[in-house]
């Protein structure tokens, strides 16, 4: 990402009030490349996802390396059984090392997506996606730190 393009985009998240207030919510279309938010009456699968901490400094999650079939609604259910807060973002690894960068520049920043979530220790919560396109995802948490300590999980959407 060129030094302009985070530039404007950190004058265009000042400007806008929604995120002057530390949210994330509204920055994404319908539609991503990972998919778009899935209809809770067609869920085809549910996904159990563990969010924790090793005493030896590595984040994870559990399971790794999912994979789902194109037109697949999946319901997340994420549980963070760590000492610290995690996130849980579902997109693409480009789209979530951009997001990481703003992160760094806003680590209170708050996301009101429906392809993310913030969750503090013992909380749980769901992300319900539909998978539209095939090809490799992650989820990752963009919590300073929290990627390079290996909190991040490929997805294959076949």
């Amino acid at each position: 990402m060129s030094r302009l393009t985070i530039l404007s985009t950190i004058t265009l998240l000042l400007a806008a009030p929604a995120f002057a207030s530390g949210s994330h919510e509204g920055g994404h279309g319908d539609e991503m490349a990972v998919g778009k938010p899935g209809d809770t009456s067609h869920i085809d699968r549910t996904v159990e996802v563990t969010m924790t901490e090793t005493d030896d400094g590595q984040m994870l999650y559990a399971p790794r390396d999912v994979s789902f079939t194109k037109g697949e609604t999946v319901k997340f259910v994420i549980t963070n059984a760590g000492e610290q807060e995690h996130e849980f973002v579902l997109d693409t690894p480009e789209k979530n090392q951009e997001h990481k960068v703003l992160m760094e520049e806003f680590p209170e920043m708050e996301h009101a997506d429906p392809n993310a979530i913030r969750l503090a220790p013992g909380a749980s919560g769901e992300v319900i996606w539909t998978f539209a396109n095939a090809g490799t995802f992650e989820y990752a948490c963009l919590i300073l730190g929290h990627y390079e300590s290996g909190m991040f999980s490929p997805v294959v959407v076949n």
